[in-house]
Parts: structure tokens; C-alpha cells; sequence
């Protein structure tokens, strides 16, 4: 099978680097970015600083008490205030810093939860402040400019025992955001008439939601509702009324889309829900949009009455950790979501640092900056999601490209980020029960909801179609192992959790120098497991979506990035049903999984068919599928009862 033969990490033509590839380590070996040589002294350079926190074991002990029942705080969130008063850095110490940038000429806004500083100034002071020099390069993949510290940074002495991260010094970074399009198949007839069109049924109109459609590649929220049991809340009035959402992205959108989108399915929805909170000057309507146009969509659409906030920043420098650290700080969202990503090693300090071991995987990016907005949103009872990925357990395979312009890259088992954080749920994919045949092949079923990995079309293709005819490696739902995140508490008990697997590197086949082993992976890694929880993400058993940026009405999209939103959309109907936040979702679905287990009574389903090119569907946890789907009003009752 060919599924079988990805089992090891995986030589692949991969070659021509996208905007998303952000490692400095690959730049210099793969096709370097020219460096136009240092930036001018008076260019504005803006970087955000999170601070480190107080008692970070205390806090995490509170996290945990605020979502076990019986537990001394349990669903006693903290307001932004008092998580500043209990857990953020002292007035004194950040008076202290606020002064010292002062002194170094920048300006500086603090937010609410003192967590998070936000600075700005010339290149010359950023460079004195952090004794590096930002020069600005040009890429050689595409001619866009961007800067970047050409040496290491140092927290300056005078601040090191307050500040953790620096973000934003470079502004090459680019995250991906996590949907996938069908249509790539009908493209192929006029390059290969021996496929045809896609031919599919199903049966997600049958649960009794009128703004069904029924139709793979056309469904909508309403199939989702029917999928995944959601109608008896609909049924009892629960449609998000009291509820605040918020998405967390980094492209602008036309809010009109979403209300179309309602209006297209014929969904109520309540009117003027949708406010925007431009972060760092907004996002800009670009490639992305669509992104957000599904967020608000399909998150508003299983809400249909939850308020909406849409936080947008510029997909470069520190905009990524400015949404996220507003949103939370801003504390009015009841739950978060995002779905854009990048993997998880891109921030190791193997492909950032010049001089750095190939085997340094601390972090030279953003993933302690993440958990620690991710650590105040959890105390506070703001759910998260994240997006898990749409390349199964290769994580890189979509950001590194395809072709064989700059050459080979290995393909290493690896997760997405900030899906692979321990305080974010990470959202996975799955393919539902689906016919599909193309040219002169039979016709085939997907029976049961699977894992999501294209490997069951690419099996197809190579046997009735011919070997070569398309590779579609490694399109599927991320999942797999972080290898800088340990096992949190709520997966220590869980069966099926995985380690890390061995003898996983990332190298770069040189065509004229040979091989370069760029990141060697830890192997037997305790790691955090992702996905947690997943829902129907697979593009032919996909979705409408209505995105003016992307031509209008679109049909046959899927991706993990429906299934963050709709996991957002579901915790605004429980936030109703409850009558309180539900707060971080990992411990407590993990708990009810693990004395329950699946069953016609209990909120899950176990996905046991399928892979994502490397794990396999099981009747318990798996990396893959996570825990498995959800039975929503099974899930509500649960919490309902105080589990």
C-alpha cells in the first residue's frame, strides 16, 4: 500500500520554498535570501516583548482547578485584572522596563494583563537595545523584502530577569492558513482525460437541519449539525444567544461574505454581530481572506447568535502574537480561534541561530510567547483552538513547497504551531462516509468517518489510473508528536498516546554539494499529542464558503480550518447551555474520554479507519483523529451535570 511506504521520513521533491519558510538554517542552504545589507538607521522597527510570568506552577495548578469539578476554583475564572495582580510581572518590574526603553529612545503601550509590552523604534535603537544589527534581505523566491537581525539577539542584562521573548525583530515570517481545495482534481482532465469529475453522495442532510444540503463538497454548518448531533441544542433555543466568539488571523476579509454566506443557506442569524479589532494596523485583504471569511462563517453559522470579534493583524513580524495577546488580554471573547500555522520545528534554534547544533531544538521563535498568552486566556475561561495542519503527520510537506527548482528536502514527522501548544486544543480532520469514482475506475466507499489522509485516493489512482498520475503526499489531517512540548497532565493516562518516533531529520539534498542535514528530531520524545479533537475537514466530503477575495461562492474547500471554527461555534452554544465559559477544553474532554470511553451515551465517537500518511484510525486516542468526533448534546449534558 502506498500509505505503507511513508513509514520513515521521507526523501521528497519539495524544492521550490513558499513565502511561509520563515528558518533562517534553510534559507542559507537551500537558496539564500540576498542580504541588501544593513537596514537604515531611522527605519521603524516595532517589537513586542512578553514578559515572564509569576508563579507559573501556581497558575498552571489554578488552570487545572478551574475545569475539575469539586476542585476549590473550579469555574472561578479570573478577570484580566487579577490575572495581572496574581500571575503577571509586578508593577515594579514593569515600570522598570517601560523606563529602560524609555532610556533607549523607543515608545511602549503596556496591555491590560501587563503580560505583554508592546515597543517601538528606529533600527538603530532596536540594534543598540538588543546588540544585533536588522539588515534587510530580498528573497530569491519571490523578490519580497523583509528584515531580519543578521546576528544573534541578547535580552539586554538590565531587563533578561523580566523579559522572556522578543518578537518581531524579523518580519519575514509568513504563516500558512489551514484549507485545502478539491477542484484540483477536475483541473487534471485536460492534462489527464482518463480522470474524470468527481463523483460523490452522501448523507448529511438525514440529521434534520434544514440549512443541510446533504452534499459532499457543498456542505454547510447545518450538516455539521447534523453530523455531529448538534440539533437538540438548536431544538431547546441554545443558538449562542450571550456568547461572544473570536477569530485570531492575519488576512482582512468584506464581513458582507459572512452574512451572504447565512443568507445563502437560509440560516437566522442575529443582525450586526461581526465588530473588527484591527491589531498592528490589520491585515490586508490578500490570499488569505477566504481564511477569515470561513472563520466567521462557519464559526457564526453553529452560533448563529454568538457576537463576533474578528482580530486581524499583518502576517509578518510580531502581528501573530499581538492578535492572539489582544484578544486575550481584551478578555470580552468567551472563546478564541484561529487557523494559520506553521510547523512546529520552524522555530527550533537549529534552523535560526547561525552557529547552532543541527540537534538545538529550543526555541529561537514565537512558541513560548504563545503559551504564555495561551496560559492567561486558559485562567481566564477563554477556550482556544488551533487549526492541527493539513499535511498528516509531515507537517513541512506544504510549506516547503513542490517541485525541484532549489532541490530535495527529507520530510520529517512533525506537528503544527500553535496547534501543538498543551493550552490549545488542537483541531484535527476526518473524511465522512462518502461514494467516489474517477475515469474508468469502480466505484469506491468511504463507509466510516475516517482519519483524513488523501493516501485512499492516491491508493486509487495508482491502481486504476496509473503510478505518477498526481501525487497528492502528504494532504491529509495534521496530527502526530510535538518534540518541545512534553506530555501535559491530561494526556498522561491516555491510551494510545504516542512518543516520537526515530531517526527523523530534516536535510536538504544540495544538488552540487550533496546532502546537509539541516535538523536532527528527538527520538522516544514524551510529547504532547495533537490532534485533541476532530470533525469533517477531508475537501471532497467538504464545504461551501462565500469569499468575495476569492471570486464569490466556493464549493469543495475543506481543511482543519473549518473544524477550529466550528469547535469555536460549538463552545458559544455551550457557553449558553451552561450558563458559564467553558474554559480550556483539554483536561476536561480528555478526563470524560478516559472514565467513559465511546458509547451511544457519551460525547465522543472513536475514528477507527483511516491514517494521516503515518497513524492509523483506532478505537481509542490516536494521533490521527486525537480522541476522536464529538457528540455535541452528549458533550453538553456532561457539562451540564458537572461531569
Amino acid at each position: 500500500m502506498f500509505a505503507k511506504l511513508q513509514r520513515k521520513s521521507l526523501p521528497l521533491s519539495l524544492g521550490l520554498l513558499l513565502a511561509g519558510l520563515s528558518t533562517g538554517a534553510i534559507a542559507a542552504n537551500a537558496s539564500p535570501a540576498i542580504d541588501a545589507g544593513a537596514a537604515p538607521a531611522a527605519q521603524n522597527v516595532q517589537v513586542t516583548l512578553v514578559l515572564k510570568l509569576r508563579n507559573q506552577t501556581a497558575l498552571e495548578d489554578y488552570i487545572r482547578q478551574t475545569v475539575t469539578p469539586g476542585s476549590a476554583h473550579y469555574q472561578q475564572f479570573l478577570t484580566t485584572s487579577q490575572f495581572a495582580q496574581q500571575f503577571g510581572p509586578s508593577s515594579s518590574d514593569l515600570a522598570r522596563v517601560q523606563a529602560y526603553l524609555q532610556k533607549q529612545g523607543l515608545s511602549s503601550d503596556v496591555l491590560p494583563s501587563h503580560l505583554v509590552v508592546r515597543a517601538s523604534g528606529t533600527t538603530a535603537q532596536i540594534n543598540a537595545l538588543f546588540s544585533t544589527s536588522i539588515h534587510n534581505y530580498v528573497s530569491r523566491q519571490d523578490g519580497r523584502h523583509f528584515h531580519k537581525p543578521a546576528g544573534a539577539v541578547q535580552i539586554p542584562s538590565a531587563i533578561a530577569d523580566v523579559v522572556d521573548v522578543a518578537s518581531g525583530l524579523s518580519n519575514e515570517l509568513h504563516y500558512r492558513p489551514h484549507h485545502v481545495a478539491s477542484p484540483q482534481f477536475a483541473a487534471l482532465n485536460a492534462q489527464h482525460p482518463q480522470i474524470s469529475a468527481l463523483n460523490s453522495s452522501g448523507s448529511g442532510g438525514s440529521g434534520g437541519n434544514s440549512t443541510a444540503s446533504g452534499l459532499p463538497g457543498q456542505y454547510t454548518v447545518g450538516d455539521v449539525a447534523n453530523f455531529y448531533d448538534i440539533n437538540p441544542l438548536y431544538q431547546r433555543g441554545v443558538v449562542g444567544r450571550g456568547s461572544t466568539v473570536a477569530i485570531v488571523t492575519l488576512s482582512n476579509f468584506y464581513p458582507a461574505d459572512a452574512t451572504a454566506y447565512w443568507s445563502h443557506i437560509h440560516l437566522t442569524t442575529k443582525p450586526n454581530r461581526i465588530t473588527q479589532v484591527h491589531v498592528d494596523g490589520g491585515g490586508a485583504i490578500d490570499g488569505g481572506s477566504g481564511e477569515t471569511s470561513i472563520d466567521v462563517e462557519q464559526s457564526g453559522g453553529v452560533a448563529p447568535y454568538a457576537d463576533i470579534l474578528v482580530y486581524d493583524a499583518p502576517n509578518a513580524g510580531n502581528g501573530y502574537v499581538d492578535a492572539f495577546a489582544q484578544a486575550v488580554s481584551d478578555n470580552i471573547a468567551d472563546s478564541i480561534s484561529t487557523s494559520w500555522g506553521l510547523p512546529e520545528i520552524f522555530s527550533f534554534a537549529a534552523l535560526n541561530v547561525d552557529g547552532a547544533s543541527n540537534t538545538d531544538t529550543s526555541d529561537a521563535g514565537d512558541l513560548r510567547a504563545f503559551h504564555s498568552i495561551f496560559l492567561e486566556a486558559a485562567v481566564q475561561g477563554q477556550s482556544l483552538f488551533a487549526a492541527a495542519g493539513d499535511s498528516g503527520a509531515y507537517d513541512t510537506v506544504r510549506d516547503l513547497g513542490a517541485g525541484t527548482a532549489v532541490g530535495d528536502y527529507t520530510a520529517p514527522l512533525s506537528v503544527d504551531s500553535p496547534a501543538s501548544d498543551p493550552y490549545i486544543t488542537a483541531a484535527g480532520g476526518t473524511t465522512t462516509p462518502y461514494k467516489y469514482a474517477f475515469g474508468t475506475g469502480p466505484t469506491e466507499a468511504i463507509k466510516q468517518e475516517s482519519v483524513w489522509g488523501w493516501d485512499y485516493i492516491q491508493n486509487y489512482f495508482d491502481t486504476y489510473i496509473g503510478q505518477g498520475v498526481v501525487n497528492l503526499f502528504s494532504s491529509g489531517g495534521g496530527g502526530g508528536v510535538s518534540v518541545y512540548w512534553h506530555t501535559p497532565f491530561y494526556q498522561a493516562f491516555t491510551d494510545g498516546v504516542r512518543r516520537s518516533e526515530t531517526k527523523q531529520s530534516l536535510v536538504y539534498n544540495d544538488p552540487s554539494a550533496g546532502p546537509t542535514t539541516l535538523l536532527k528530531l528527538p527520538g522516544h520524545f514524551a510529547g504532547r499529542n495533537v490532534p485533541d479533537i476532530s470533525l469533517n475537514a477531508d475537501p471532497e466530503t467538504g464545504y461551501i464558503y462565500i469569499s468575495t477575495a476569492d471570486g464569490g461562492l466556493n464549493s469543495g474547500e475543506g481543511g482543519t480550518s473549518f473544524v477550529a471554527p466550528q469547535l469555536n461555534g460549538i463552545t458559544a452554544l455551550l457557553r449558553q447551555s451552561t450558563g458559564h465559559r467553558i474554559g480550556l477544553w483539554n483536561p476536561q474532554v480528555y478526563a470524560i474520554q478516559n472514565i467513559f470511553g465511546y458509547g451511544r451515551y457519551t460525547p465522543f465517537n472513536s475514528v477507527r479507519a483511516g491514517d494521516n500518511w503515518f497513524y492509523d484510525g483506532q478505537p481509542r486516542y490516536n494521533p490521527g483523529a486525537g480522541i476522536g468526533t464529538l457528540d455535541v448534546a452528549n458533550l453538553d449534558v456532561f457539562l451540564r451535570s458537572g461531569f
